[in-house]
């Protein structure tokens, strides 16, 4: 692990400065930590602001930055005027990541900067991530991934720098949480963001609620289904109230990209 954080910060002196895509989580708070230990002055983070990223998230990310010495911008994107995202297709996630690399390119040629890294890491390259192939296509660098990080790795390495990100849960957009082929709308992308809330303050920390029309299907770690389990009647009345006539609890628990099954 110290070796690999050592390639990091090899490859990322070779550059002259580098705006980084910051989302705030644990991949990029790492890959900023260490561009900035490489590159000082010279880094800029920015972190994309929407209807389809979690409430909050912005603004964690601002104060992460600015703890870490950054300068940072927060750009607003509206995914839901385009077709290509809201109609949800397969490959939805490369569309958004194209419209993403492309703002974030501007922004950087603007200030001079020709190079924008993201937090890729060496497991993405196991799941399905149409959104690897726009960056690919659009020169975006992935560090992490280049130095041969692991997600696993990434938090131990957080730890041992004392990021206050090692053990963050991950936070992908909530557009995340449909079947490919739903329309994705405003409405349903606030149904999602109000549910999983409500799962959270009942102390679970980890959990996706899946939107299936009239149905929500929660899906949280195996060791809190006696959580879900003994708050259900609270769980499934809140939920309603937020417009999912049904609740479900998935049998096999939280996995990442359960909708690419």
């Amino acid at each position: 692990m110290d070796y690999k954080y050592e390639c990091l910060k090899k490859i990322l002196s070779g550059y002259d400065s580098m705006l980084v895509a910051f989302s705030g989580g644990a991949d990029s708070t790492l890959l900023l930590r260490a561009a900035v230990d490489e590159l000082g002055d010279y880094v800029l983070a920015a972190t994309v602001a929407g209807e389809i990223h979690p409430p909050g998230e912005a603004e964690e990310a601002a104060a992460l930055a600015g703890s870490l010495g950054v300068e940072h911008l927060v750009i607003e994107i509206n995914d839901l005027e385009k077709p290509a995202f809201f109609s949800n297709p397969p490959d939805r996630c490369y569309h958004c990541k194209k419209n993403l690399y492309g703002t974030l390119l501007d922004q950087a040629l603007r200030r001079g900067i020709i190079v924008v890294a993201d937090g890729a890491n060496a497991d993405d390259a196991h799941d399905y991530r149409p959104g690897t192939r726009a960056g690919q296509e659009m020169g975006v660098v992935s560090p992490l991934k280049e130095a041969g990080f692991t997600k696993d790795e990434i938090r131990a390495m957080s730890r041992k720098l004392g990021l206050p990100t090692a053990d963050k849960p991950a936070s992908p957009c909530l557009a995340t949480r449909f079947p490919y082929g739903m329309r994705i709308t405003r409405e349903a992308l606030q149904q999602v963001a109000a549910a999983e809330a409500i799962i959270r303050e009942i102390g679970i920390p980890v959990v996706r609620v899946r939107h299936h029309g009239d149905l929500a299907r929660i899906e949280v770690p195996g060791e809190y289904f006696h959580v879900i389990m003994g708050r259900a009647a609270e769980v499934e009345r809140e939920l309603k109230a937020v417009g999912f006539v049904y609740t479900a609890l998935d049998l096999r628990g939280y996995r990442s990209g359960s909708m690419d099954e």
